[in-house]
């Protein structure tokens, strides 16, 4: 049976995501983007192919208008997974929200919970007992330490590390 997605937003992040998604097995991936020729259309127009594509992810970096499509899209009908690379690490104590994306290498380890729309990038690391609050973008080789919180819509950037407990 076919896999399909439909991520909003071609542009660099985007491509993670359909990488991300072929990882996983989705094999027909198909973008919406204002600015794109590769996108099938506007990201207006979701509605339309809520028939064609049985989920839909936001693959566009800016943590407040991700959420914004995130709601969108869900009052629209489509299934919002998430996607794990099959090379990250996540414990299996650790919750994981919806339209959240780890990328390859990166780890979520015990008892951690990770909100709705976040991106944990490529290397970066979620010890155990860390909170992400919705659309939390943990950026490439960035730490977020042991008991650690992160608030809603926070970019954690490269080589940053968050203390803990």
């Amino acid at each position: 049976m076919s896999k399909s997605l439909l991520i909003i937003g071609a542009g660099g992040h985007g491509q993670v995501v359909k990488e991300v998604s072929e990882a996983l097995g989705y094999d027909k991936i198909a973008f919406l983007d204002d600015n794109s020729v590769e996108a099938i259309g506007k990201i207006a127009d979701s509605k339309s192919f809520v028939q064609e594509y049985q989920a839909a992810f936001v693959g566009i970096g800016n943590n407040k208008f991700r959420n914004e499509l995130l709601q969108r899209l869900e009052q629209e009908g489509f299934v919002i997974p998430a996607l794990l690379h099959p090379t990250a690490y996540i414990s299996k104590t650790a919750v994981i929200g919806k339209g959240t994306v780890v990328e390859p290498k990166a780890i979520v380890n015990a008892n951690s919970r990770v909100g709705l729309g976040c991106i944990i990038s490529v290397g970066a690391i979620v010890d155990h007992d860390v909170v992400l609050e919705d659309c939390v973008h943990v950026n490439a080789g960035a730490i977020c330490k042991a008991g650690s919180r992160i608030k809603a819509f926070t970019k954690v950037d490269t080589g940053e590390i968050i203390q803990g407990f």
